[in-house]
């Protein structure tokens, strides 16, 4: 299976049903700090719109719910991997991606054959605070000869002007949050994401 280029990442279905139908093909769902059923909610109608709309859904960090509703892709930082049951998952049959952000992290997560890697943040990132400053593009360069065929995603600080810069460095993938939910048109900024990755 081939990822799209595009990969948005939204923390509530309302996004989704205003974004799917302009031509996401690739989207994750991350819910934070909200109430277990509220979690369970979100997750069901995102993965009955994304099929809807012939989209791939990663969840991002509740596999338990993941596999209970049927989803097929879930995303872990590197917290997360401290606390999930991977067989589980694995024998749920559900896609695993996970972040890196330094050297340490990229060999404990290729040890257990993902079927992405996210690297960040590429560039300064306003959406969490960490300790890790930006990677740049030649650490997307080198990574992406240490991961080889696994897709490669690039995240953090990412822009609709920086995107072919980061795929050109080597990702397969550039992920975007806030410069589409912080622009005051994100449907047109969406349109323009869509075509500078496809």
């Amino acid at each position: 299976m081939t990822l799209d280029r595009f990969y948005p990442i939204f923390d509530h279905s309302d996004w989704l049903r205003r974004m799917l139908p302009l031509g996401v093909k690739l989207v994750q769902l991350r819910v934070k700090d909200q109430p277990d059923e509220v979690v369970r909610d979100q997750i069901a109608v995102s993965r009955d719109l994304c099929r809807d709309y012939g989209a791939v859904l990663v969840i991002n960090d509740y596999w338990q719910h993941a596999i209970d509703l049927g989803c097929d892709w879930i995303h872990l930082g590197q917290e997360d991997l401290d606390d999930a049951d991977l067989k589980a998952i694995r024998k749920a049959g559900l896609k695993l991606g996970v972040s890196t952000h330094d050297d340490d992290e990229l060999e404990r997560v290729l040890a257990m054959d993902p079927d992405y890697v996210a690297l960040g943040p590429v560039y300064p990132t306003i959406l969490k605070k960490m300790k890790w400053h930006q990677q740049g593009l030649p650490r997307v360069t080198e990574w992406k000869v240490r991961v080889g065929g696994i897709p490669l995603v690039g995240i953090g600080g990412m822009s609709v002007q920086r995107a072919a810069g980061v795929l050109e460095a080597g990702a397969d993938i550039v992920s975007a949050v806030t410069d589409i939910t912080l622009n005051a048109d994100p449907e047109a900024r969406l349109r323009a994401w869509i075509e500078v990755t496809r």
